[in-house]
């Protein structure tokens, strides 16, 4: 799990979601995947992609004078950390008060409702087994 405590910014996080979404990409890849989103220079990419391998979250191999980065954190790892993370901090631990604020602001829709309580049922079967 300390590999997951790496800390990336919202800037490396936008190169971090090309790379799990396609993989390995050079660094001009990243830069035209980044294009249509991001007004981001080359070099800034560059910059950010070297931040990423020094932190331990990108990979790369290097042929010739091109390398191909990869990433070395599975993105749903990265989310499951962040998220209970985020709730540890926000919430001292507790899922409920989140979710509620959701609900009481009307952010949830049908589909979320009907995967929470999907998620909770499933919990509850698993606990009925243990």
């Amino acid at each position: 799990m300390g590999q997951l405590m790496i800390e990336i910014s919202n800037a490396e996080l936008s190169v971090m979601q090309v790379l799990w979404q396609r993989q390995p990409l050079s660094a001009n890849e990243v830069v035209a995947a980044l294009g249509n989103a991001k007004d981001w220079h080359e070099k800034t990419v560059k910059t950010l992609l070297n931040r990423l391998v020094s932190k331990g979250a990108l990979g790369f191999d290097k042929d010739g004078r091109a390398y191909s980065y990869y990433p070395l954190i599975a993105q749903h790892d990265y989310q499951l950390e962040q998220s209970r993370s985020f709730v540890e901090r926000l919430f001292a631990g507790r899922v409920a008060p989140l979710v509620a604020g959701f609900a009481s602001q009307n952010k949830l829709n049908a589909d979320d409702v009907q995967q929470l309580k999907q998620l909770i049922a499933d919990w509850e079967q698993e606990q009925n087994n243990d």
